[in-house]
């Protein structure tokens, strides 16, 4: 929880207010004669300003994300940023075949028709299911005291997530346990009762399991007897013209 320029208290990360307003694509004063040296990496842990790759190194075992650009408006894609905060309400957008969300506002004052929906904080169209274009957008609705949104990131459950524990847990269910004990019975039954059976002298046909196989009772059909032409039936006698 930390303080705003307003005095009032929200629920959100520290790195949050410094990424949004940081300067980016900017050229990086440290790598001044460097190519490829503008600032769209920022850094969640240190929280300052945006630094370009040359300074990567210096946040080893950082969390660090890359800002882009569409459209002269900065975006985070959605894969880096939604580790860190929940991003539900905010609508999405996909540019260069992955999902990205935008960065602050962007007003549209001019509402095209057929229209529904639009940002509660910048009026900008959006589809049915989203309430912001932006992170900066959903951040201005909770400056308002929505208390639906946060940007606590949550479990399956709807419970705030928490390292370690594991999601194998629910597979050891006493219901789960119940139908699996069930199931080991059953196919104990139904071996005891194959045995049983080749065992009165009628198991003449099965076969046993291949010497690379551990020892048992092979549950494959038996060989069909092969055909003997020599004792089919044959055609008595030669067959007589009938008399006009």
């Amino acid at each position: 929880m930390i303080r705003t320029e307003g005095e009032e208290d929200y629920m959100t990360p520290p790195w949050l207010f410094p990424m949004l307003r940081g300067s980016y694509f900017v050229p990086c004063s440290t790598h001044a004669d460097s190519n490829k040296n503008e600032c769209n990496l920022f850094c969640l842990d240190c929280a300052g300003n945006a630094f370009c790759s040359y300074c990567l190194v210096k946040h080893k075992n950082h969390r660090v994300v890359q800002i882009r650009r569409s459209s002269y408006h900065n975006v985070v894609r959605v894969n880096e940023i939604q580790k860190y905060i929940d991003i539900t309400c905010v609508q999405t957008y996909i540019i260069n075949s992955a999902k990205i969300v935008f960065l602050n506002e962007r007003p549209q004052p001019r509402i095209g028709k057929g229209v529904t929906n639009t940002c509660e904080i910048c009026c900008r169209s959006l589809l049915d299911s989203f309430r912001f274009c932006s992170l900066g957008c959903k951040l201005g609705g909770m400056k308002r005291g929505d208390q639906s949104l946060t940007f606590s990131v949550r479990g399956k459950h709807g419970r705030e997530y928490q390292g370690g524990g594991s999601e194998s847990d629910e597979a050891t269910t006493p219901t789960k346990m119940r139908k699996t004990n069930a199931f080991n019975r059953l196919m104990s039954g139904l071996s005891i009762s194959t045995v049983r059976f080749d065992g009165y002298g009628l198991g003449s046909d099965h076969r046993c399991l291949s010497s690379g196989e551990e020892g048992g009772l092979s549950f494959s059909p038996g060989t069909p007897p092969i055909y003997n032409h020599r004792n089919s039936s044959r055609r008595k006698g030669i067959p007589h013209r009938a008399p006009f």
